[in-house]
């Protein structure tokens, strides 16, 4: 494969090596690559090239089958505790026990595989999968050709509307105009040339390559195919997506430290019983079940499949919201989230270039609406909307910039979408806005003759006859500095001609560009009668009129600015990360809040350059500082998200180009937008905004914190119940009692209150509130010390009161399995009644209202019926070895249930914090 410039570390230039092609003269290139500048390859050469080097087309992202999804499910410390202990239980003959055991594991199994093809199905209906295809010249005949099939040494021709099919070395270029805002985050079309670079220049400022997946936007071009596939700069970043590392989400992480301790915690536990029982001179059989039922007990054998379906919820809500959640702990961790790092150009902007102000000799006139919607109006300097009518030269101005063009805007499924160059597209909507649609333009002056725009040239002009008197009328637009030098007048108000005052436009254009916008100048030369021959330069000079300044820029998303501030009341950090220019970038970050417009600190905002120059020791506080990332290369957007994660912090990276999927990867959470963006972002990213919208992340982040919320509560309502279920176990071999409650009744407790109340929490909604906190510290543990001894109070009232109960029944005369019905009730009411308790870890259930989550009202009733059918039908008294019980009985159950109660809403109010 041909060489090409190797990627060097986030941070740094790259170093040029051999081959580097921009650097080569092009007949070098040819003779490079063995090909012809006129006629290319030939037909069995590109054969034995194809079978060389291979299609042209990124390698499949690498991922496990079915077989290996479903035995994902089950790699959890609890669930292989669980595992073994339904095989001991089967063996020892306990067929039910081991029968319930697996069935919650295979549950939690399902519902974990299932959520997770629904959001690969998802994704996949969000794609676009469009053939490319290419115009190669083999054997010296031009044919269209599957792009796949291109191979190094080519000749490819490219024009407007073309997707870059492999990188080329243009040996041939004509007013061409590339799009390569995916692969660089250059939010204007790049003009491109044959031009001779040095060897050190950076892929954005590459003249004479197009890039591969990039779109020309105007003009044509001829080039050498240089690299194809995996060997493309297109190809380097998916290396790079495929180098990143997937970083635990902190729920994840907490979760697996936390199941790693309480693991161990259990089996040491279970080992400590079967000792004591076997030191005591127990059976060994009936010690070792104890010691099983200990473990079975202490397990919360409903976290995993409550993990699983919180998030899921979660994940509903968030595609109510217009969010396609690819990873389920995803949701989470956008709660967890302390810094976003967002891109510009499409995901706080628009990508739709927008007129925003028209200046004219006489008056400045704002354009309202934004994108390629002709939705809006011109208004003039008292905010009437009746500006073109009153403005001759604001009408002359809009006309030439919709005559002057050569874009192409259509409306498809209720969006507009643009052919051509973006600058053009906003004249044309700029135009219609004024009453000026661009057929109605094209048929009352229908175009003669053009002189196309160059960079050199730095202007496009057109002839024009005029429908209605047959005479001959040029329309003009380009640079300000070079269109005012072909100009000797200006036009008035009322149409008159006056001589140009080149220092009042001067000055006009930078008053603009100081608000971050581009400026282009329109000109018009009067209508006078026909005359043969075709438009030439030198026709121009002197000859023109000017008729004003259209400005414009890549506006913010409408509801950008208000996500950046709730973001920052959320106490979450907003940065921009881009490839753009920092002029541009810094204009779009203060118009949506993230920079203030009168701090001069120069740290706020740092190129692409000024971070290969840090110092290594210097670069994770520089970023950390920083707001604005701009000119950064997708190596460099990469080591920006590390560094980050070195200093601290839980990152969201937020982009839609193909330069942004290595840092989308790499981030805590990569979202990608799901309408604008790129397959390779959506591919490399955890969630997908389906609507492109950067407010959709706020309502994330709301959502995210709301599902860790209501996690934290099922963790701190089950784990009492579990330990009590362990504790009682432990006490009656250390007393060498009888136990108070059997292994089966353990796993009724566990599965059936896991179900019925504990997953009830998940549909907890959000507390008020919830966004005027900062966010969790991610060393924070997943139980804070407050919650730590409120489980372990609750767990020693569930053993004292199961204990105080199962021995008073017994003292009143009743039987054992009375006894054990009593303590299991007892068990699964006081549950019952705490769970109300867990709804707010810290605020009380009655300010919340008792009826305010109709779920836990439903599955408290529903609780309430599976126990009287425990206590009274024979089938479940035979294979739960329970037996009816006096209403006596139910009173002391209920007593204890209220007294558990009342002492956690007085350690509530205890541990309150003030105010």
């Amino acid at each position: 494969m041909p060489g090409r410039e190797t990627a060097g570390a986030p941070g740094q230039a790259s170093p040029p090596v051999a081959n580097a092609h921009h650097a080569l003269v092009a007949r070098e290139v040819v003779l490079l690559l063995e090909t012809d500048a006129r006629a290319g390859l030939g037909t069995d050469e590109a054969a034995r090239r194809l079978q060389r080097f291979g299609p042209n087309v990124l390698p499949p992202a690498a991922g496990g089958g079915l077989l290996w999804r479903i035995l994902r499910q089950f790699h959890h410390p609890l669930i292989y505790v669980l595992l073994a202990a339904g095989a001991v239980t089967a063996a020892l003959g306990a067929h039910v026990d081991s029968a319930v055991i697996f069935g919650v594991v295979l549950v939690n199994a399902l519902v974990g595989l299932v959520q997770e093809s629904k959001a690969e199905t998802a994704l996949e209906g969000l794609r676009e999968m469009v053939r490319t295809t290419a115009t190669v010249v083999r054997a010296g005949r031009e044919r269209r050709t599957p792009s796949a099939d291109l191979v190094p040494g080519d000749l490819v021709r490219v024009e407007a509307g073309d997707r870059v099919p492999a990188d080329i070395r243009l040996v041939g270029a004509d007013d061409l105009r590339v799009d390569e805002s995916a692969l660089t985050g250059e939010s204007v079309p790049v003009a491109k040339d044959e031009v001779v670079l040095h060897p050190r220049t950076p892929v954005a400022d590459r003249r004479n390559m197009l890039h591969s997946g990039t779109l020309v936007t105007g003009g044509r071009g001829t080039g050498i195919a240089v690299a194809t596939g995996a060997e493309t700069e297109l190809g380097a970043i998916h290396r790079l997506v495929g180098a990143a590392e997937t970083v635990a989400t902190p729920l994840t992480a907490k979760l697996a430290a936390f199941s790693r301790i309480l693991t161990v915690a259990i089996l040491a536990l279970a080992a400590l019983t079967f000792a004591i029982g076997l030191a005591r001179g127990q059976d060994a059989v009936p010690t070792f079940t104890a010691a099983v039922a200990l473990a079975v007990g202490a397990i919360p054998e409903g976290l995993p499949a409550a993990v699983t379906i919180t998030l899921a919820i979660g994940v509903a809500r968030m595609a109510r919201r217009r969010a396609v959640i690819r990873r389920l702990p995803a949701v989470e961790t956008l709660g967890s989230t302390t810094v976003i790092c967002s891109d510009k150009t499409g995901t706080l902007t628009e990508n739709q270039m927008t007129v925003r102000t028209v200046w004219t000799p006489d008056a400045s006139c704002e354009v309202t609406g934004s994108g390629y919607a002709p939705e809006g109006a011109v208004l003039g300097p008292d905010g009437s909307a009746a500006a073109v009518e009153a403005n001759r030269a604001l009408r002359w101005c809009l006309l030439a910039g919709a005559g002057c063009n050569d874009a192409v805007l259509t409306a498809k499924d209720g969006r507009w979408e643009l052919l051509g160059d973006p600058t053009e597209g906003a004249m044309l909507v700029a135009a219609a806005k004024g009453g000026l649609p661009a057929d109605e333009v094209a048929e009352r002056h229908p175009r003669i003759d053009t002189i196309p725009f160059s960079s050199e040239r730095q202007y496009m002009a057109t002839l024009h006859r005029d429908g209605s008197t047959g005479d001959h009328l040029v329309l003009a637009k380009g640079s300000v500095e070079r269109l005012t030098a072909l100009c000797r007048r200006q036009m008035a108000a009322d149409g008159s001609l006056r001589a140009l005052d080149p220092a009042a436009v001067a000055a006009a254009a930078e008053r603009l560009a100081a608000r971050g916008l581009r400026v282009l100048a329109t000109a018009m030369r009067p209508p006078a009668p026909a005359k043969a021959g075709a438009l030439g330069e030198e026709d121009l000079s002197g000859t023109l009129v000017l008729t004003g300044l259209q400005a414009m820029l890549d506006p913010p998303r409408a509801a950008a600015g208000a996500a950046v501030s709730a973001c920052r009341t959320a106490g979450v950090t907003v940065k921009m990360i881009t490839g753009d220019h920092a002029a541009t970038a810094s204009a779009v970050a203060e118009s949506v809040g993230l920079l203030d417009p009168g701090d001069t600190d120069e740290r706020q905002v740092l190129t692409g350059a000024d971070l290969t120059a840090l110092p290594a020791g210097e670069y994770p506080g520089a970023v950390d500082r920083a707001r604005v990332l701009a000119r950064v290369s997708p190596e460099q957007k990469l080591g920006l998200v590390r560094a980050l994660q070195d200093v601290g912090q839980v990152v969201a990276m937020t982009g839609d180009g193909v330069n942004d999927a290595p840092a989308l990867r790499q981030a805590d959470i990569g979202v990608a937008m799901g309408r604008g963006g790129t397959e390779v972002a959506k591919d490399a990213a955890d969630m997908v905004l389906t609507d492109d919208d950067f407010a959709t992340i706020e309502a994330a982040v709301e959502e995210g914190r709301g599902v860790f919320d209501n996690l934290t509560k099922f963790i701190v309502w089950t784990l009492p119940t579990n330990m009590g279920e362990g504790l009682v176990i432990l006490v009656a071999v250390l007393l060498g009692s009888t136990l108070p409650i059997l292994p089966t009744q353990i796993l009724w407790i566990n599965m059936t209150t896991a179900v019925a109340l504990g997953l009830m929490l998940a549909f907890e909604p959000k507390e008020a509130g919830i966004m005027n906190r900062p966010p969790r510290d991610p060393a924070r543990p997943l139980l804070t010390g407050a919650l730590a001894v409120r489980v372990l109070l609750v767990s020693a009232l569930l053993v004292a009161g199961s204990w105080w109960l199962f021995t008073w029944e017994r003292g009143m005369g009743a039987s054992l399995p009375e006894a054990r019905t009593a303590a299991v009730n007892l068990f699964v009411t006081v549950e019952a009644f705490y769970l109300f308790s867990c709804r707010s870890l810290s605020r009380s259930a009655w300010r919340l209202g008792l009826f305010t989550n109709p779920w836990i009202t439903g599955g408290v009733l529903t609780q309430a019926a599976g126990q009287l059918a425990l206590t009274y039908l024979p089938t479940l008294n035979h294979l739960f070895h329970t037996t009816p019980i006096s209403g006596g009985a139910w009173l002391r159950i209920l007593g204890i249930a209220v007294l558990t109660a009342l002492v956690v809403a007085a350690d509530k109010r205890l541990r309150r914090p003030p105010g």
